[in-house]
């Protein structure tokens, strides 16, 4: 069993941010990863290009240089490399945590691995492991996919996209690039205001021209083998198709925090309880940072705003539990 003052289930930015001020504060703790380094940008696109300037997803005070003005998944990755090696963090990666009990005023984290007594727990786990599920018979058939990586499997392809923000919007434009036969189905009226500025002019475009066609205010009603159907405002209608890329979004597990004691808002965004100020929970010296504190709004926050989360939890775990 290693003891620690502090562990942190997560090793994407935020957490690693968390690791770099128990560093700073010479507190012991372990980054504990159920995958590889920043697991979520890993699972990103491979072209994907972030929306934020590279200045905004420093951590640790390495500078991060881009060849762009917006970095893309590739540099982000060497990035955060270099940030892990330069702080020296303690990691145990591809580690699942399994259980994480109170004893006394200590807490028992059973990982696949390893074993830990530690006094707090910070919680920087994110929100990409589960799909927002679309609900519709045939969901489960393998032409539906809920993750994209590249867009040369999809070429001289009928393919439908689902969903109007931004990953909806670049796969979209990706494939159609690559010779993708490209439908939208869209629940709301237009596309996103939300969607990055240099490119919802493209996508607007593209489905004026009709290179990329669209149906708004509509939704997918079942899948078949070959065929989907859409109901529209005109009725419903079935469409010949190979695959269904299902850009719907992802939801934090609940399920481990709900384990240790951490109580889920009765909101409708399930925002898991904890005081914004010291992001400390109901439970004490259990702590939330980064996406995981917004609940079902999993656009509120991100590496920009939740970085000084690292910062408030070190400072509140120093002045109580230290």
């Amino acid at each position: 069993m290693e003891k620690l003052d502090m562990l942190i289930i997560g090793a994407g930015p935020i957490g690693l941010a968390c690791g770099i001020a128990c560093e700073k504060n010479n507190i012991s703790y372990r980054i504990v990863e159920k995958g590889t380094l920043v697991n979520s940008i890993y699972n990103y696109p491979l072209n994907m290009t972030f929306f934020s300037t590279s200045d905004r997803l420093e951590i640790g005070n390495v500078p991060f240089i881009s060849h762009q003005p917006k970095p893309n998944r590739s540099e982000a990755l060497e990035y955060y490399r270099r940030v892990a090696m330069h702080w020296k963090l303690k990691f145990s990666l591809y580690d699942a945590v399994k259980t994480v009990t109170r004893e006394g005023d200590r807490y028992s984290v059973v990982s696949e691995k390893h074993h830990y007594d530690t006094r707090a727990v910070v919680v920087a786990s994110g929100f990409y492991d589960i799909p927002n599920l679309m609900g519709v018979s045939g969901e489960v058939l393998p032409k539906v996919h809920h993750y994209y990586r590249e867009p040369h499997p999809y070429f001289g392809q009928k393919i439908i996209v689902v969903g109007a923000a931004n990953s909806a919007v670049d796969v979209a434009l990706e494939t159609w690039r690559k010779g993708a036969d490209v439908t939208m189905v869209i629940r709301d009226a237009s596309i996103r205001e939300s969607v990055k500025y240099w490119v919802r002019p493209d996508i607007e475009n593209r489905i004026r021209d009709g290179e990329i066609k669209a149906y708004f205010e509509s939704e997918i009603t079942d899948i078949r083998e070959k065929e989907v159907e859409i109901l529209t405002p005109h009725g419903i209608i079935t469409l010949e198709n190979d695959f269904v890329l299902a850009m719907t979004g992802y939801l934090p597990d609940f399920s481990l925090l709900r384990s240790m004691g951490v109580a889920i808002g009765d909101d409708p965004l399930k925002t898991p309880v904890h005081d914004p100020a010291t992001m400390e929970t109901n439970m004490s010296g259990i702590y939330l940072a980064g996406v995981i504190c917004g609940g079902l709004k999993t656009n509120k926050w991100y590496i920009e705003n939740s970085r000084q989360h690292a910062d408030q939890i070190l400072q509140h775990f120093l002045q109580n539990y230290a």
